[in-house]
């Protein structure tokens, strides 16, 4: 199968190409502003598995002519796309009565705005093909997070977007699920985590550790594969035990 991934150049997205690379998917993935990392993806991508056919875009997601333009381009180049991962996001972080309409418009329109384009993109090609996996990278921030309610907000609104896009295309061999990922060991956590939510989660997640990558990555390889064919409109969580957050 062919996937698209969003935001691949970094972090769950990097693990989710190479572990589609490693069970001999072709890939393409999208980034934004990492153009360094988005090769060194596809160096070692190839290192993994140099059979597989992997290329990067540089993409807004939140754009939708961005969105066309390379959603078309890579219809063009690999032909089909079967599996479509929505896991580009953002994060900035302000109270509520402090959040300014910039960072709420920002968070949203990556995180919420633009999964709806990626996903619609590729819907009628999916539609005429009667198959299709589209996967939502959702988090545990979607039960509220103080400090990040446009996260949260964003992140909550995937799951309702990933159901409607189950109930209504299910019946054309079309599946769509969420990944709620809890804390994981990724530049966004590394960067954006205080040492107070690190510490929380080391105390209470009951196996006591965070997340690898590539637990995750093989969560959303599963939503594509035939095991996960009759799963639809879920959301599954992956978070060690841990399903709230302060």
């Amino acid at each position: 199968m062919n996937y698209f991934v969003t935001g691949g150049s970094r972090g769950l997205g990097a693990a989710i190409v190479h572990q589609a690379v490693r069970e001999g998917h072709d890939v393409a993935f999208t980034f934004k502003n990492h153009e360094a990392d988005a090769h060194a993806v596809i160096a070692q991508a190839m290192q993994i598995n140099n059979a597989r056919k992997v290329r990067a875009y540089r993409m807004d997601v939140g754009s939708s002519a961005d969105v066309e333009e390379v959603g078309n381009r890579v219809l063009d180049d690999f032909e089909s796309v079967e599996v479509v991962v929505a896991n580009a996001g953002v994060n900035v972080n302000n109270l509520v009565a402090n959040m300014s309409d910039d960072e709420w418009d920002t968070v949203i329109r990556t995180n919420l705005t633009g999964a709806f384009y990626t996903a619609r993109q590729f819907l009628s090609a999916m539609v005429g093909n009667r198959f299709g996996r589209i996967i939502f990278m959702s988090s545990l921030g979607a039960g509220g997070v103080s400090g990040q309610a446009n996260y949260s907000a964003s992140k909550a609104g995937l799951l309702g977007l990933s159901s409607a896009i189950a109930k209504e295309y299910g019946r054309k061999g079309i599946t769509s699920n969420c990944i709620v990922a809890g804390f994981f060991d990724t530049d966004m956590t590394r960067e954006g985590m205080s040492a107070a939510n690190r510490s929380f989660w080391l105390q209470y997640c009951p196996q006591g550790r965070i997340g690898d990558a590539s637990e995750a990555a093989k969560a959303v390889t599963f939503l594509a594969s035939d095991a996960a064919s009759f799963i639809n409109g879920q959301a599954l969580p992956i978070n060690g035990g841990l399903d709230w957050a302060p």
